[in-house]
């Protein structure tokens, strides 16, 4: 599904992520734009070059990456080309000097660069958290599909770990996973670590804009609610496993604190961030890579190696079997008793936060007072694009909760005059707007 993130860095409002943001998928009835011209072309190439030279976390590569997008569009090379092409073609070109797979050049009319597991459909969670079921034997069993910033994460991860409490053994499928921040990868694998040893977990090492200075931001353990130090721990892992998620069962190999089962991951490990280029049109810059403390290197390009190497579909069944539980292929086979399920009410505040965009997108005259500085600022940077969106959709009908959204907050099925869109909307401490994600609505699996 093709989604608009309007936040500088993915789901992280604040905070380097592992995982690219998709893009918008623009509905039927919204106008398509003008044709590509040369003078946006030269534009976006312009833009482009500037941010891989001054953003992306490798200079050399981001020079060589801009000299070749500029030499492409002084051949003649993006002639003739629409918008769904020459975002295509600009992607192929950087992709093919970076080497990785956190830079993508998309445009908000049509579908991003692919992306290990995007044709998964992503399942109903809880800031990242599907589910959490006792299984017989005392084992305990916990599905994350993404890791949204520690505010949103703690809270459900923190519910689903205490219904798990006091099991003899416990597995976390990361199947699904597509990534976030690395807080919240940290937070998670501070449940399997002993409370009394501080424990340096991961670093991000990223660059200052415009310089070749870095700055390194570490990750440690921090005291959970509930341990499970003692156990022993199986992590879930497919191909489709990515970024964040392959932080997860890099950090724990490295540690030696779990046992991977399942396949080879998809080889993300540069932390990204959105950078507009107008027209429509959209890069992910990666500013940072990740770097473990024990290895000094980290998962990129070459994904995580499981230590069992089985199917994905039959990662469950072999972790089961080598705890001894009788070996069955879903969760829904081996729980006992499930001990968290995403909550089934809105947060106070949403729906009027969500209605409130709505309205101020169609009008191209959004509340900037109502949202953070940092949202403000991204959607200024956009605005053109959401008014294009949201003006052709007509007076909302509709509106109806769909469950808690991914990065926090909650999402809504609206329905308008001329279509329906499904949006979530996430608010910060301060009860401000903090960040907001739109596609075409379908319902959640």
């Amino acid at each position: 599904m093709l989604k608009i993130i309007v936040a500088a860095t993915s789901i992280a409002i604040a905070a380097p992520v592992l995982f690219s943001p998709p893009v918008v998928a623009q509905p039927s009835q919204a106008a398509q734009p003008a044709a590509l011209s040369a003078e946006v072309r030269q534009d976006v190439v312009a833009k482009l070059s500037s941010a891989l030279r001054k953003r992306y976390v490798f200079p050399d590569t981001g020079e060589q990456a801009a000299v070749r997008i500029a030499a492409a569009l002084a051949a003649g090379e993006y002639e003739g080309l629409d918008h769904a092409a020459f975002a295509a073609r600009l992607n192929s070109d950087v992709a093919a000097i970076a080497l990785d797979k956190h830079l993508n050049v998309g445009w908000l009319g049509g579908p991003p660069p692919g992306q290990p597991g995007e044709a998964v459909a992503m399942p109903r969670m809880e800031a990242g958290v599907v589910g959490a079921d006792k299984l017989a034997e005392g084992i305990g069993y916990i599905e994350v599909v993404a890791f949204p910033p520690p505010q949103a994460f703690k809270p459900a991860l923190d519910r689903a770990m205490a219904g798990l409490a006091g099991s003899k053994a416990l597995i976390i499928d990361v199947r699904r996973n597509s990534g976030g921040s690395p807080p919240s990868v940290a937070y998670l694998v501070s449940y399997l670590l002993a409370a009394d040893t501080r424990v340096h977990i991961n670093d991000i090492v990223s660059r200052t804009p415009g310089t070749t200075d870095f700055t390194r931001a570490s990750s440690y353990s921090e005291p959970t609610p509930v341990s499970f130090a003692s156990v022993p721990v199986y992590v879930l892992t497919s191909s489709r496993t990515f970024s964040g998620g392959e932080e997860l069962a890099y950090d724990v190999k490295s540690l030696r604190r779990a046992t991977l089962v399942g396949e080879l991951t998809g080889g993300g490990a540069n932390p990204t961030g959105g950078v507009p280029l107008g027209n429509g049109f959209v890069a992910q810059i990666p500013f940072g890579r990740a770097e473990n403390p024990i290895t000094k290197t980290n998962w990129e390009g070459s994904g995580v190696d499981p230590d069992v190497e089985v199917p994905s579909a039959d990662a469950l069944r072999v972790a089961l079997e080598r705890l001894g539980h009788k070996p069955v292929a879903t969760v829904a086979e081996a729980s006992q008793q499930q001990v968290f399920a995403p909550r089934s009410t809105a947060l106070p505040g949403t729906e009027n936060a969500m209605r409130l965009l709505a309205v101020g997108f169609a009008s191209g005259r959004p509340d900037y007072s109502a949202m953070s500085s940092q949202f403000a600022g991204v959607t200024r940077q956009q605005i053109e694009q959401l008014h294009s969106l949201f003006e052709p959709l007509g007076d909302i009908r509709s509106v109806t909760f769909a469950g808690p959204g991914a990065a926090g907050g909650d999402t809504y099925d609206v329905v308008f005059a001329n279509g329906t869109l499904r949006m979530s909307v996430m608010l910060g401490p301060d009860g401000k707007i903090a960040g907001s994600m739109i596609n075409p609505a379908a319902p959640a699996r």
